[in-house]
């Protein structure tokens, strides 16, 4: 049992919330703020109407100064907002604008005078003013706008769709406190706009009694008996007994707060102000959100020539803003194709580049994976050649040597430092896997020479311009003993002795220069590879 209850009470909750919803969204809301600078004064007024105005207004709205009416357009349509009232100042007048969003009209109001809450309240000797009051929404009240004219019909329905709509036959009547008043005068043609607390109180009854009924009990202290007060009403003042009459007396169809208003029971009605006040004078009504064509002017007429012409020049710039707008999105379309194709060319011009470059090195060394230090070791393998046999090895005997040539001729000359290279001795006195002409090619020789060179001497080079046919071979102590290869001494004659010598080339070309400074000198041992 209880837990149907609490079911149905989480139901009916979920319905009144929906229709609360429902009930909210449909009724108007509206912004107050200002545009440009405002005094002190103008600034309490906009508070002022946004109390007049609520609860369907944004009471705390901030305004910056970098915004612009387009930003508080864009945010009203998510949050229903129906309304603006726009608030600005110029050295001469106060100018107050009501727009019907989203796509107008705007009327424009001059502010000839107003005056705010504090100022109404203070002047009053009793004024009724409290929370509860702003909890609904105010009862709009028109008078004098059945006046001939569009402009004034216009201002009548813009009025009044500024507040919620109210059905007499189904309103409740507890929930109006307060109303607004707008008065027109069609001589001086000015709005009277005025804010008022509004209060019942029974009628048909003395001072005393309506003293009883109130909220607050009389002092009886000095009174006998309680009928000197339902009498007489003495110690009461002239002031709270108001002067009740036909204009504010009526019957009352439902129960409405406060002690003796009774359904079918007379009742006046009492109005206090509250503020604020202004007197407004309608300037002009212009077409959409203050940017269209003018429907209205209160001071300045014009013929239906000049209107035609406004239209077309109003045409004509319209027509030219949207060719410029055109033009600026074709500019934008080419900057963009023109940007791809700029980056396509590179993309294209960075994979070129990356396969050149694997080009390159796979014709300077295609089949060796190690690269340069191959590269060296080919060139120490002809040197050593040179130095070793006096002459310029075969082209085809280092093809990797002479690729290398090759490639530094096609890149311009660059200097290439010496290794020195540390020996290395197999267990038999030979460098291992040595395939070179210090291995078995340069064997080859040692068996048709069989001698070996004497130890050159300090200062003398080791090998001789011109080898004489009767010169010694070759010669060493083993066949295969590499230290004692080149031990012997080499016997030069008188007439070569004291003449530099340099190792005879191939045929046809220039003979080896070894470069570095200092004499050459001669070598014990045959250099390996590093």
């Amino acid at each position: 049992m209880g837990k149907s209850k609490t079911k149905n009470q989480k139901k009916a909750r979920a319905v009144a919330n929906h229709v609360a919803e429902e009930t909210y969204g449909s009724v108007p809301h509206s912004f107050v703020f200002h545009r440009g600078q405002v005094g002190k004064n103008v600034a309490q007024l906009i508070l002022d109407v946004r109390r007049t105005m609520e609860p369907y207004t944004a009471e705390t709205l901030k305004v910056r100064k970098k915004n612009v009416l387009k930003d508080f357009v864009a945010i009203a349509g998510p949050l229903g907002v129906t309304h603006f009232m726009i608030f600005s100042k110029t050295d001469n007048t106060i100018s107050m604008r009501l727009a019907r969003l989203p796509k107008g009209p705007m009327l424009h109001f001059k502010v000839l005078k107003y005056c705010l809450v504090k100022d109404v309240v203070s002047s009053l000797k009793k004024h009724r003013m409290h929370e509860q009051q702003f909890t609904h929404h105010p009862l709009l009240i028109l008078n004098n706008f059945g006046a001939d004219g569009m402009h004034v019909k216009l201002m009548a329905t813009m009025f009044q769709n500024m507040f919620p709509s109210i059905n007499v036959h189904k309103v409740n009547l507890n929930n109006i406190k307060r109303c607004v008043l707008l008065n027109y005068n069609p001589t001086t043609m000015e709005i009277e706009f005025r804010h008022y607390s509004l209060k019942v109180v029974p009628v048909g009854m003395s001072r005393g009694v309506k003293k009883l009924m109130q909220e607050k009990f009389p002092n009886m202290s000095k009174f006998e008996d309680i009928s000197e007060l339902l009498m007489k009403g003495a110690n009461l003042s002239e002031s709270e007994a108001e002067q009740d009459g036909d204009h504010n007396i009526t019957e009352l169809p439902q129960n409405y707060s406060g002690r003796g208003n009774m359904a079918s029971q007379q009742s006046a009605v009492r109005l206090t102000e509250i503020g604020p006040r202004m007197t407004l004078q309608l300037t002009k009504i212009q077409e959409g959100m203050g940017e269209g064509n003018v429907l209205y002017h209160s001071f300045i007429t014009k013929t239906e020539e000049e209107i035609q012409e406004i239209l077309n020049r109003k045409e004509a710039k319209l027509k030219e803003k949207e060719q410029r707008r055109k033009k600026q999105e074709q500019n934008i379309a080419d900057k963009k194709d023109k940007r791809d194709e700029l980056k396509k060319k590179s993309l294209q011009g960075i994979k070129r580049k990356h396969a050149e470059a694997e080009e390159d090195s796979e014709v300077e060394d295609p089949g060796n994976q190690d690269g340069q230090t191959a590269a060296v070791e080919s060139d120490d393998e002809v040197e050593y050649y040179r130095q070793a046999v006096g002459e310029e090895p075969d082209e085809d005997m280092f093809p990797s040597a002479k690729r290398r040539r090759f490639s530094e001729k096609s890149h311009g000359p660059a200097k290439r430092e010496k290794k020195q290279l540390p020996p290395r001795q197999g267990k038999d006195g030979k460098s291992p896997n040595r395939k070179g002409p210090g291995g078995q090619r340069g064997d080859k020789m040692d068996k048709k020479q069989g001698k070996g060179w004497n130890k050159p001497r300090e200062g003398e080079k080791s090998f001789g311009k011109n080898k004489k046919p009767g010169g010694k071979p070759f010669k060493s102590k083993k066949p295969f003993d590499r230290d004692n290869k080149f031990s012997g001494k080499k016997k030069f004659d008188n007439k070569n002795k004291d003449k530099n010598f340099k190792s005879k080339g191939q045929k046809g070309k220039p003979s080896f220069k070894k470069s570095g400074s200092g004499p050459r000198q001669g070598f014990k041992q045959r250099k390996g590879k590093g």
